[in-house]
Parts: C-alpha cells; structure tokens; sequence
C-alpha cells in the first residue's frame, strides 16, 4: 500500500488505527537506536533513514538525486514491513538477525533479501530491531555499500 505522505506524522495519520502504535513503537525504537548521521525521510512512500547528500553526495547510485537508503519501514496490506540494507549487503549481519530471531519472537522469520515481514502485529520484536538499527554506522553503511553494489 502506498501512502502519500509528506511527513513520518503524515504518513502514520494515514494507516488503519490497529496499525498506528506499532508503527509509532517501530518508529520510535529505530530512532533510539540508529546511530548519528542516518536521517529520516519519507523515502519511496515508507518511513525512511537514510544517509544525507550532505554526507554522502554520490546519493543512491540507482537514482543519485536520492540520498543513501539504509533503512526503511511501512504499513502494507498484509503485514508490517521492516526493509535494512545492511542485513542485505553483510552476510554477518543477516547470520546474526537469523540467529537472534527465535530469540524473540515465537513465530517462523518471514523475510527475504532486505525484507523483514510481520504478519502478527502483535509479536513485532522491537527490542530485537533496535538491536539491529544500531549495528552499522554511517560510515559502515557507506563502506558496505561502496564495495557490494556500487561498481
């Protein structure tokens, strides 16, 4: 589902009102932990954090008027969706989501590439994706990015 949203407020005044306060709890838990310089956006009609032009002036190679995309998140039809580039790029990383999931959550991982879906809102992990905005700086992102896509 796409939102036209100006604002992160906009875009969550937007959903159904059973999906309002987990996005506004997800939101809230990725802003706590994600470290210094990422900044939030809305960025291909979700919630987004990505590295600014101001820092990262290359912008997205796909689309260089785009900043960086790092880490994204929204509301669709079925599920609440979690997109981390890094998980995508640094196979540690994703081996560590992999691994701490059952953790924290008592259903199977539904996830592709960069995509993490919750279908059951109710047993979103948001402790567990805090833990994972924190892991990549700015410039671990950059680095990771550079050397996995940008030829």
């Amino acid at each position: 589902m796409q939102y036209q949203a100006n604002t992160p407020e906009d875009y969550i005044s937007q959903l159904p009102e059973d999906r309002q306060e987990p996005v506004k709890k997800l939101r809230a838990i990725i802003k706590k932990n994600l470290p210094k310089g990422f900044e939030e956006t809305i960025s291909y009609g979700m919630i987004g954090y990505v590295v600014p032009h101001s820092i990262y002036p290359d912008g997205y190679h796909c689309t260089p008027e785009l900043p960086l995309p790092f880490l994204s998140f929204a509301s669709q039809k079925n599920s609440i969706n979690v997109y981390h580039m890094g998980v995508y790029a640094k196979k540690e990383l994703y081996d560590w989501f992999v691994t701490e999931y059952p953790k924290h959550c008592k259903r199977k991982l539904d996830m592709g590439k960069s995509c993490i879906r919750f279908k059951y809102i109710d047993d979103i992990p948001y402790e567990l994706i805090g833990e994972l905005a924190s892991k990549m700086t700015v410039a671990g992102w950059i680095s990771i990015y550079e050397q996995a896509f940008k030829k």
